[in-house]
């Protein structure tokens, strides 16, 4: 049977899929088109839609059966209850749902073939069934999203039941779920983890079925849990191993969140508490939940728990232009110097190519026309790099200017204001080229533009530091995102997403979730360069022509005219 008929056939049979449901009332679907998912941040407390698809299909063959389950797999609630309906009674007790998700391009795009020929399907009592899959990403049993692209093949075996109808006996763990309805059925939900110094706060993003209570699925998921993989050596959990959820369930009363832990917590040091407290009320707070604080409780008594001090992002401050040879931050017509920066800047003879701004203002990290990278701040101008090919420098929270060649992606150094510069090892061991480096506003993540095989990719590493906090080493890289184009830019939106300006000819910016789905957009036709902000909205686009745009809803408007530099700020 082809796969056209049987699609037809569960057309004809009325499929209710994309129906939408109360997650609290699973059994009352409605019509309607698939629900839109919340934006990430937003109170998932609220009432939530959910896609659903219908059980299996009285008198349906084998290929049937494999897509309708496949399609199941949108409808999460009560344990994907549907998409066991299509497997046999064995099967369905051992099937394990949660071991990932296969995300490919879309339903019509998979291609489904029975071993068995449609016209001896009512004389078989088994068959095999192949799935052939356009995979662009997956995530994999502990909740973490990864670029996936290519081809995939799932393996199925069914057999005719007692009453005639077929049902899958061998299927692979998981679930399928095309990319256009991933974000209607999962939340990405960043979880928080200290850097080595116990002083910030890192993201690490997790997905998991949007049926579930948040308050309860991030604490599961940071509670005995473990950090993404390529992040694992630069960041650390509060919460001891031997320390466990007592519970199933985190209740919210009065917005605040009864933790219940087991016996071991009791005997923790005052300290060891409060990041555990400071760790998961952030944690809380960056999926949406609204809680004023977290309370932990061990055999039904509270426990006391301070919040420890740790080192916030600088709010939002503004746009910082070189403009007519003033330096500083513009608003509407006028430039605002900022004190030890600006004079210096603007007394400079060479061509300004670069400016990355630390995030207090003390000093800047720039590229001159010589090509060479310069720290300027306190009223002076030293030079960092001389190397021949740098790329543009970026600034850490540390105060350390990371310089790297174009054509030599490992030779990176790190150069604190002392002008002492420190090798940073295992930095981009495949790559061949580098066009972007910046580090992000933790400095525990570095976001690249590399070329790697003849493949050019958007990657993130870990920054392993020392006691003193010099940058030693990068963690394994983490593909983000392949680009068909060069890119122009790079910046970071806030603490999950990154903004890449691509392809000059014909612009784009390409805004892609650190472990997670991205999305593109038409850039102003003559942009050259970007600078980000706490939020995709507090993006800025420079034109050839010394244009200054920002978002005017889904278009561009132009806020100044005659800037020579756009310049960036540490961590944006």
């Amino acid at each position: 049977m082809s796969r056209a008929t049987s699609k037809r056939m569960l057309r004809a049979a009325a499929l209710a899929l994309a129906a939408l449901v109360l997650t609290a009332c699973a059994g009352l679907p409605t019509s309607g088109g698939v629900a839109v998912g919340l934006e990430l941040g937003e109170s998932s407390q609220d009432v939530d839609f959910l896609p659903v698809a219908s059980g299996p299909i009285t008198g349906a063959g084998p290929e049937e059966i494999v897509e309708g389950f496949l399609e199941a797999g949108i409808t999460t609630s009560d344990n994907w209850a549907t998409a066991r309906e299509f497997l046999a009674p064995a099967l369905q007790r051992t099937w394990r749902p949660a071991a990932g998700v296969s995300i490919d391009a879309g339903t019509d795009t998979r291609t489904i073939t029975s071993s068995i020929p449609a016209e001896q399907v009512e004389d078989a009592d088994s068959a095999e069934v192949q799935v052939m899959l356009d995979l662009v990403a997956s995530v994999d049993e502990s909740n973490a999203y990864s670029d996936a692209l290519g081809a995939s093949s799932m393996p199925f075996a069914l057999q005719r039941m007692e009453d005639g109808e077929w049902r899958i006996t061998e299927a692979p763990d998981g679930t399928v779920i095309d990319e256009t309805r991933f974000t209607d059925v999962f939340d990405g939900y960043p979880l928080q983890y200290f850097d080595l110094g116990w002083s910030r706060l890192v993201s690490d993003m997790r997905w998991f079925p949007r049926r579930q209570s948040p308050a309860t699925t991030v604490t599961q998921a940071l509670i005995g849990g473990a950090p993404s993989e390529w992040l694992d050596s630069a960041v650390q959990n509060a919460f001891p191993v031997d320390v466990q959820l007592a519970q199933d369930a985190v209740p919210i009363v009065g917005q605040v969140a009864e933790v219940a832990l087991t016996r071991p917590a009791v005997g923790l040091d005052e300290t060891t508490l409060a990041r555990m407290r400071t760790q998961l009320q952030a944690t809380l707070k960056a999926a949406g939940v609204a809680v004023t604080r977290v309370q932990f409780k061990v055999d039904g008594r509270n426990l006391d728990a301070g919040v420890v001090d740790i080192v916030e992002p600088s709010a939002e401050i503004g746009t910082l232009v070189l403009q007519d040879g003033a330096f500083g931050r513009i608003v509407g017509d006028e430039i605002t110097p900022l004190p030890g920066i600006s004079a210096e800047i603007s007394a400079i003879e060479q061509p300004v190519v670069a400016i990355e701004v630390a995030a207090d203002d003390s000093r800047a990290a720039l590229q001159l026309g010589d090509g060479h990278a310069y720290l300027v701040g306190d009223g002076s101008l030293v030079e960092l790099d001389s190397r021949q090919g740098l790329i543009e420098p970026s600034l850490d929270p540390y105060g350390y200017t990371w310089t790297v060649p174009a054509g030599e992606p490992g030779a990176v150094k790190a150069t604190g204001a002392d002008v002492v510069s420190h090798d940073v090892a295992n930095a981009w061991p495949t790559a061949s080229e580098i066009s972007d480096l910046r580090v992000a506003a933790d400095g525990t993540r570095v976001a690249a533009v590399i070329t790697a095989g003849k493949q050019r990719w958007v990657v993130v590493a870990a920054v392993v530091r020392d006691a003193s906090g010099v940058p030693v080493e990068l963690g394994d890289v983490k593909q983000l995102i392949r680009l068909a184009e060069p890119a122009t830019g790079l910046v970071w939106f806030g603490p999950d997403r990154l903004g890449i300006l691509v392809d000059p000819s014909t612009p784009r910016l390409v805004t892609q979730m650190v472990g997670g789905p991205g999305s593109a957009e038409s850039a102003p036709s003559d942009a050259v360069s970007a600078a980000g902000g706490r939020t995709g909205a507090g993006v800025r686009i420079l034109g050839a022509g010394g244009q200054l745009f920002a978002h005017a809803g889904s278009a561009w408007r132009e806020v100044a005219s005659g800037v020579s530099v756009l310049a960036t700020r540490a961590g944006e």
